[in-house]
């Protein structure tokens, strides 16, 4: 039986650095050239050439006219197999590896080239199933669902007109105009914020302009109020970012809205009666109750064990790509305007170094879950994942295929894995940590 071409490669391994390994191969003369032959019949059988039946051309005619297809095609295949070497019998916990420099093929001589390889660092967990934390569960109590039953009877009432000075929530019917000059390219939302006839303000957060809720509170029907709104830098509509506007406002009408009765509140809820509705919020408010007790075990259960482990040695590359990916959620959250853009860039280093330590934390962090779960062989299936696709597609309005498509093509997907594989390796420690 021919060997394969992975029992035909040498291989030796060199510690290049803390968590880096350089994997030498050395694929002899002989095998190269058995394999590139292999790898020109293959292409021979695919291609046609004028003047000849598929894969009856000349050997010689294949290999000058495909030269650059067959070289790649029999790297390729050399390459898959030394990854297959180097990973074999997971010896080496490989994160990330790539070929270093430009190693030249020829189709009949020896082939040499190493592979630089980013390894999972060597970490002690301890007796991780010895750490055990007590956290009381918070117990829901009667007050606490008749405050939520208030909430809901305020939040379900209809608005209906009311006489005398506005309150905060109300709900206000005006007429206002501005002194802001619309730009050319004004978008229809920037014009509907600098001037409307007959349209609501509420007086509840979010404002929907900046400093009404101050201005309006005691405000009455048929009067008019000028007031300065001040627009955040960050504001959504770029035209109006920092700048001050001054607004003049009629109030047209005034409405607030109703309590419910016991019998609409239960009608609102779809629900026969008040007493079900409060045993409903119950049950919600103790899964919730049960939700926070779990996360704060866990929570406490990864800092204990976190410092059980103490120090651990990062790949340099994979901490470097993570430093950015920080870097970029930093830049995503500060930056809303060029001003804001001109100030990160003079903060640069003090938000590399705030990157840095979520970098660092984030990746030791996954790496002790990541040894845990290989200990106890924790895995994923592929209906856990599909699950939780489906969940956050529904939550965030996309079709699941779109979304799916998505998380693919911006490498989304690898971080969903991996947050579900730590998640299930944190709620196994909780749990024998709460026994």
């Amino acid at each position: 039986m021919a060997k394969k071409l992975v029992d035909s490669i040498q291989m030796e391994v060199r510690d290049a650095q803390p968590c880096r390994k350089e994997f030498d191969f050395v694929v002899p003369a002989d095998v190269v050239k058995s394999e590139a032959e292999k790898t020109v019949r293959e292409i021979a059988g695919m291609v046609s050439v004028p003047g000849f039946r598929q894969g009856k051309a000349p050997v010689n005619m294949i290999k000058t006219k495909y030269d650059g297809e067959i070289r790649e095609e029999l790297q390729r295949k050399i390459m898959y197999a030394a990854f297959e070497m180097a990973s074999k019998d997971e010896v080496y916990d490989i994160i990330s590896c790539g070929i270093e420099g430009k190693p030249e093929l020829k189709l009949d001589a020896e082939f040499k080239f190493t592979l630089g390889a980013d390894v999972a660092p060597e970490i002690e967990v301890g007796d991780y199933k010895a750490i055990k934390v007590e956290i009381p569960k918070d117990a829901v109590t009667d007050e606490q669902v008749e405050e939520r039953v208030k909430f809901y009877r305020t939040m379900y009432g209809n608005y209906a007109d009311v006489e005398g000075a506005a309150q905060a929530e109300d709900m206000l019917k005006v007429s206002y105009k501005s002194d802001f000059e619309l730009p050319e390219d004004a978008t229809p939302a920037v014009k509907r914020q600098a001037e409307a006839d007959n349209t609501f303000i509420w007086l509840s957060e979010p404002e929907s302009i900046p400093g009404c809720i101050k201005a309006l509170t005691g405000a009455e029907k048929g009067k008019e109020y000028t007031f300065d709104a001040v627009y955040p830098a960050d504001y959504r509509e770029a035209a109006l970012a920092g700048k001050t506007v001054k607004y003049t406002v009629k109030v047209e009408g005034i409405q607030r809205r109703s309590v419910l009765t016991d019998e609409e509140l239960a009608e609102k809820a779809r629900v026969k009666s008040l007493e079900e509705f409060r045993d409903m919020l119950r049950k919600a408010m103790e899964q919730e109750s049960e939700t926070k007790h779990h996360n704060e075990v866990v929570e406490a259960v990864y800092k204990r064990l976190a410092e059980q482990v103490g120090d651990v040695e990062l790949p340099p590359n994979v901490l470097q790509a993570e430093i950015s990916k920080e870097l970029q959620k930093i830049a995503r959250e500060v930056v809303k305007s060029e001003e804001d853009a001109e100030t990160f860039k003079k903060e640069l280093e003090t938000h590399k170094a705030a990157a840095e330590k979520a970098a660092r934390e984030s990746l030791k962090k996954s790496f002790i879950l990541r040894k845990i779960a290989k200990l106890e062989n924790i895995s994923l299936s592929q209906g856990e994942v599909d699950e939780q696709l489906n969940q956050m597609s529904r939550y965030y309005g996309y079709k699941e295929k779109e979304f799916r498509a998505m998380l693919e093509k911006n490498g989304g997907m690898d971080d969903l894995q991996l947050d579900l594989i730590n998640a299930k390796v944190l709620s196994m420690l909780a749990e024998s940590a709460a026994k």
